[in-house]
């Protein structure tokens, strides 16, 4: 194993020859194992021990073996004691998911703040068929089925070549003592469940199930690697960015035969997951939309666009009389007095300014909103306008109004004034208020 473990070392994790690690060590046979083998190697490495303090004196009794080790390891151990069940009641969040959280913050910690570059954990073969049944179970797609991923940013996993028994045979060769975690015994969680009570089932199916399921691994990685970049080709044929936001062209997507494929691939990193309400907006009427904790898919018209979800509302901001320039952060207000009309385009405004109360205010559009659109007679609701104007409907939210002190719209901003302010012939006084961009 030592061999085997060494030329996948060489050829798939190079950097660890010649780059200092830590090993992410909890006491138990996977990650005792990998220690041992990077030691029997010379490779330059430390160890980092959680106590979740969830297991008595069990937890004390891990600290203490990993103690043990680094010293007959002769390498550095860092260790981190965290009140788990303390922190997980405050942020109200599971025992499994607080502590995988505490666990990696402090290693991210660990790699910004000490020379080691890369983490290892002792993830193995069952532990990515396990991955693989867990994701099944949940439904996914393709990468899903991949199992656990060898490396990702510092993150390197080695043994994953090799099963659970290679392991322990390993162990019990080389007379390599290991703790025992009595909770792995629980059928509680649902992998504790899939470990000991269907991969035995499917392992006794055949002699060589893991070896068959390892090769099954890499034709499914093979296969996701080429529908990335298919994907990425038909991306580039229908998708445009604009600022934040994508914008996918609904005919051009339909021209392929495997449309929910292609629209899947194109939003699996946004984090939807209700798929079937993504694909009904193909053929859903305009405004419709589905939302992720982070992103929006909303159908305008021949398109969808996704754009992230704005986590601030904007806050209504007043102007007053002598305020010459608004700061808004992504462009400015200019306020000026001027004696004749200049220069015009969307980013101008002209207003009669006797007719203003002042402090103004720049707020969002609310419902109910009307004005009287410069150069129409009679009055219009904002979203009859906006709609018109084609302004997307999850854009609208965004729409800034320059409002009278009596709350009447002067300027929907970067698109029209109010009739009721323009200036005439009779002005004495003009106004102009122009957007400055960055």
């Amino acid at each position: 194993m030592l061999n085997r473990f060494q030329n996948h070392i060489e050829s798939e994790f190079p950097e660890l020859v010649s780059s200092p690690f830590i090993i992410a060590i909890s006491g138990g046979i996977d990650s005792v194992v990998l220690a041992h083998l990077c030691h029997c190697l010379k490779l330059d490495f430390a160890l980092a021990h959680c106590n979740f303090k969830l297991r008595a004196e069990d937890s004390e009794l891990d600290a203490e073996f990993v103690e043990t080790l680094a010293k007959t390891l002769e390498c550095r151990l860092f260790k981190k004691d965290f009140e788990t069940e303390l922190i997980a009641n405050q942020q109200k969040t599971s025992i499994q998911v607080t502590a995988r959280n505490l666990r990696y913050q402090w290693f991210q910690e660990l790699i910004q703040t000490t020379p080691h570059s890369y983490l290892l954990t002792a993830h193995h073969l069952n532990d990515s068929l396990e991955t693989f049944i867990i994701n099944l179970s949940r439904s996914t797609g393709i990468k899903g089925l991949t199992g656990i991923p060898s490396q990702k940013d510092y993150i390197r996993r080695p043994l994953l070549i090799f099963s659970k028994e290679d392991l322990k045979n390993y162990a019990l060769e080389k007379n390599i003592n290991w703790r025992e975690d009595r909770s792995n015994e629980s059928t509680k969680y649902l992998r504790n469940k899939i470990r000991h009570h269907l991969l035995p089932e499917l392992i006794d199916l055949d002699a060589r199930f893991l070896e068959n399921f390892d090769s099954t691994l890499k034709n499914l990685k093979q296969t996701d690697a080429l529908v990335d970049e298919l994907s990425e080709l038909v991306s580039s044929k229908i998708t445009t960015t604009k600022g934040n936001q994508k914008e996918i062209d609904i005919s051009g997507l339909k021209s392929y035969k495997n449309t929910k494929a292609i629209l899947y691939q194109l939003l699996k990193d946004y984090g939807f997951s209700e798929w079937n309400d993504v694909y009904h907006l193909l053929e859903a009427q305009t405004g419709k939309r589905v939302e992720s904790n982070t992103h929006q898919l909303v159908k305008d018209r021949k398109k969808l666009i996704l754009s992230p979800i704005s986590t601030e509302d904007f806050q209504t901001i007043e102007i007053c009389e002598d305020d010459f320039y608004v700061d808004l952060g992504s462009f400015k207000l200019k306020l000026s007095e001027v004696k004749k009309l200049g220069s015009f385009g969307p980013s101008v405004a002209y207003i009669d300014k006797s007719k203003l109360k002042f402090p103004l205010s720049l707020r969002s559009v609310e419902n109910g909103d009307y004005f009287y659109p410069f150069g129409m007679k009679g009055k219009k609701k904002l979203s009859d306008f906006l709609k018109d104007e084609k302004i997307s409907p999850h854009l609208k939210s965004e729409q800034l109004l320059l409002c009278n002190g009596n709350n009447d719209v002067l300027w929907v901003l970067n698109l029209r004034t109010d009739e009721r302010y323009k200036v005439e012939p009779s002005t004495k006084n003009i106004l102009k208020i122009e957007i400055l961009n960055d």
